[in-house]
């Protein structure tokens, strides 16, 4: 059974359509396209929130406490971690102080530059992120609604669209 407020038509289409009729037929199948991956992104999201929420964590801490995970010695630079994720260094100073206040990394300074700061993933991070992990694993990353061939070629085929976006990106600037 449909959910109660389900719509009958696809609006992404149904936007495309109307983009068309306006006379932008050249960017309707780009709008379509950039809809797409915009609205199964907000679905993925709430779906990995949800499950975040049970750890009070969020994508973004957990993001940072699973790159923290994967180091050698479980520390990273914070000019590093805010380029490994992608996002601007206020944001990640932001999550080092939530991930602090919750006793799950602490800030220490680098061995031999003064400017550095690391962040250290501590004993009560790797637990709550091994929880974590195996929740998203099982209620959202192992079903995905795509069967796994689809899924790796989408994958690489994403991986390339992503670098092309980043080049369109980077010529903006």
């Amino acid at each position: 059974m449909a959910p109660p407020n389900a719509l009958n038509f696809d609006p992404i289409e149904e936007a495309r359509r109307h983009w068309i009729e306006h006379g932008w037929s050249e960017a309707a199948d780009g709008m379509a396209f950039i809809a797409s991956v915009m609205r199964l992104q907000r679905i993925f999201s709430a779906r990995v929130d949800l499950v975040l929420r049970r750890f009070d964590l969020t994508s973004a801490r957990f993001e940072l406490l699973m790159l923290l995970s994967f180091t050698h010695t479980g520390a990273l630079p914070m000019n590093k971690a805010s380029t490994r994720l992608q996002v601007h260094a206020t944001s990640v100073t932001g999550t080092v102080d939530r991930l602090e206040t919750q006793g799950y990394v602490r800030r220490l300074p680098h061995g031999t530059d003064r400017r550095t700061i690391l962040i250290e993933i501590l004993p009560a991070g790797r637990r709550v992120l091994a929880k974590a992990a195996l929740a998203l694993n099982k209620e959202v990353f192992e079903h995905p609604p795509i069967s796994t061939d689809d899924a790796a070629k989408l994958f690489d085929y994403l991986g390339t669209r992503r670098e092309v976006a980043t080049k369109m990106s980077a010529g903006a600037s």
